[in-house]
C-alpha cells in the first residue's frame, strides 16, 4: 500500500500511563519526579547546588527583608537547581542519541550549559544586592 503512513491517532493505542485520571495521576506524576530528583542527585553539580540550598534557604529568611526579598532570595536559589535539573535532562537526552560528536549535539549542550550559568549570575546579582541592602541598612 504505497503512501500509508502511520495510522490517524484515533487507532494507535494508548498508552496505558495516559489514562490515569485524577489522584491516581498525581500520585504516579510524584512518583516520577522524584525519580528526576533521586536522578538528579547523580550529579556531582546538582549535589553541590543542593548542598548550598540547604544553607542559603534558611539564611533568605534571615537575610530577606520582607516577604518579596525572601520570596525573591529563595526563589533564585531553586531556579539553579530547576535549570540544572533541565540541563541533566538534555545532556542525557543528547549522550542517549549516541557518544559520536555532533554540532548540534554540542550546540544543545552548550546551550544548557548557558542557562545554567546564566541562572547562577542571576542568583548571585539578586543574593548581592540583598547583602549590600542589608549591610548598608
Amino acid at each position: 500500500m504505497a503512501g500509508m503512513s502511520s495510522p490517524p491517532d484515533a487507532l494507535r493505542p494508548v498508552p496505558p500511563h495516559k489514562l490515569r485520571t485524577g489522584v491516581r495521576r498525581i500520585w504516579f506524576a510524584t512518583g516520577y519526579s522524584l525519580q528526576g530528583l533521586r536522578a538528579g542527585w547523580g550529579e556531582p553539580a546538582f549535589r553541590q547546588e543542593v548542598i548550598a540550598a540547604l544553607v542559603l534557604l534558611p539564611l533568605a529568611f534571615w537575610l530577606g527583608q520582607g516577604w518579596v526579598q525572601v520570596a525573591l532570595l529563595a526563589g533564585s536559589v531553586l531556579l539553579v537547581m530547576i535549570v540544572e535539573l533541565l540541563n541533566t535532562g538534555i545532556e542525557t537526552v543528547v549522550d542517549r542519541i549516541g557518544p559520536e560528536w555532533h554540532d548540534l549535539s554540542k550546540r544543545a549542550k552548550d546551550m544548557g550549559s548557558a542557562a545554567v550559568l546564566l541562572s547562577l549570575l542571576l542568583a548571585l546579582g539578586i543574593w548581592t544586592a540583598a547583602i549590600a541592602e542589608r549591610v548598608g541598612a
